[in-house]
């Protein structure tokens, strides 16, 4: 056992973190949401979008891979402005821009302006997950990190199990001024993001130091704290920025990420789409409270592995494990099931891609710090970001090649146990520092 987990935590301490947990996980969180709900929400779109503007399968999967594009561009100078700038104003200038952005993709005339509207998207809201990352960086130790990243984007899930619903109700009843409900729906889930930019600048501290809610003893016990772990990352592994796009450890990560995301955003753009062919009968409400039941079940299993993480101080296996659960069950899924196999495959998959988020994300801050943390954790998002436009785009290109999504979800199956053997063959050498703080 690592001693330091054998150490009682102070007073300070305690008080110190649960404070910063009450006040700035929230926050963020919501602004996760708000995020993934206008990055996904075109899945429902979809249910009636595709047959009134004339667009396919593979169009379909173009056109929310186009996303990625533009997000994979800006993702590691977003980041890098957000270390220079401070996260209160640049995590605000990313809301509010990507908020107008995801309201103009409601009044799109055909596919081609799809494809320019969601490319502006993904410039708009690039640096939006690296810079929550890093963000957390700035308050949590290593020990309280997974947990922390985990109650973010435990937004994931709880996106769907909010959003789901809504969007099948605002697509069934929503029809103002002779719009499509889908076109509502693109309008309206952009509104939250232009709010809470202007929260963001108005409430959020960027550091410690700024925090109004800690007194001086509390700033200066955090601080130090943080200040003492960047030591000991500085001290064993000295990357600079130029460095860390050179760093064999970086690209080993981003090449997890990248065979993972496939599986996590062709669940999040093609779930809809797979319920709703599970039988000729499901309206689009019903297929959004649906869409609700393997959400739930990964936002548990995603709460128990982060735990589990950060007791044990353990990644690797935390991350891939849960890959290898999602890799199967997609393979599975492409197999002739009853509905009720098919929605228990989708809440094993959706168990393995959440559980895996928050302990992988634990590793890159183990050994990166400062600058070379914003480009090396950009970096590996950018290129992640890359698969979620190959998963939902292999999906649709198969399905139109073939005329069914079987051959599209065993792609993506054997994605995720690519990564689970890439993670396998991640060296250990980061956790060293662990044991030394």
């Amino acid at each position: 056992m690592i001693r330091e987990l054998q150490t009682a935590p102070s007073a300070i301490e305690t008080r110190t973190i649960r404070k910063i947990q009450w006040r700035i996980l929230p926050f963020i969180f919501l602004l996760y949401v708000v995020a993934y709900l206008d990055r996904v929400n075109i899945g429902f779109a979809a249910l009636t979008m595709n047959k009134e503007l004339g667009i396919t399968g593979q169009q379909y999967g173009l056109l929310v891979g186009t996303f990625f594009f533009g997000y994979f561009l800006f993702e590691i100078p977003s980041n890098l402005l957000l270390h220079r700038i401070g996260a209160r104003i640049w995590i605000a200038r990313i809301l509010v821009t990507w908020g107008i952005v995801a309201m103009l993709t409601g009044f799109v005339r055909n596919v081609h302006d799809l494809y320019i509207v969601r490319f502006m998207l993904g410039l708009a809201e690039a640096g939006s997950y690296p810079g929550i990352v890093l963000y957390l960086s700035y308050w949590f130790r290593q020990r309280e990190r997974a947990q922390a990243i985990a109650l973010v984007v435990v937004g994931i899930p709880v996106t769907s199990i909010l959003g789901g619903p809504v969007s099948g109700l605002i697509m069934d009843h929503v029809h103002w001024l002779g719009l499509s409900g889908w076109r509502w729906l693109l309008i309206l889930e952009g509104v939250p993001a232009v709010i809470c930019g202007v929260l963001v600048y108005l409430l959020l501290p960027s550091r410690p130091a700024e925090a109004k809610f800690l007194t001086p003893e509390e700033k200066e016990w955090i601080t130090t704290e943080l200040a003492r772990e960047e030591e000991t990352k500085l001290k064993e592994h000295q990357i600079s920025v130029a460095q860390t796009f050179a760093h064999l450890r970086v690209w080993h990560l981003a090449w997890i990420q990248f065979t993972f995301i496939i599986g996590l955003y062709s669940l999040g753009f093609w779930m809809p789409q797979v319920i709703k062919s599970l039988s000729s009968h499901y309206s689009n409400t019903t297929v959004g409270l649906l869409a609700v039941i393997p959400q739930v079940v990964g936002l548990a299993a995603m709460v128990l592995v982060s735990r589990s993480s950060d007791r044990s101080l353990e990644r690797r296996y935390h991350a891939a494990i849960p890959a290898v659960i999602a890799g199967m069950a997609w393979l599975l899924l492409g197999a002739p099931n009853s509905p009720a196999v098919s929605m228990l495959l989708l809440s094993t998959i959706a168990i393995g891609v959440y559980s895996m988020l928050a302990p992988f994300w634990a590793l890159p801050v183990e050994f990166l710090s400062g600058y070379a943390a914003a480009s090396g954790i950009a970096l590996i998002n950018s290129i992640a970001a890359l698969g979620g436009f190959v998963g939902p785009f292999a999906i649709g290109f198969i399905k139109d090649k073939t005329g069914s999504l079987s051959g599209g979800l065993a792609f993506v199956g054997i994605s995720m146990i690519v990564s689970a053997v890439f993670l396998v063959l991640l060296p250990k050498k980061a956790r060293a520092t662990e044991r030394k703080t």
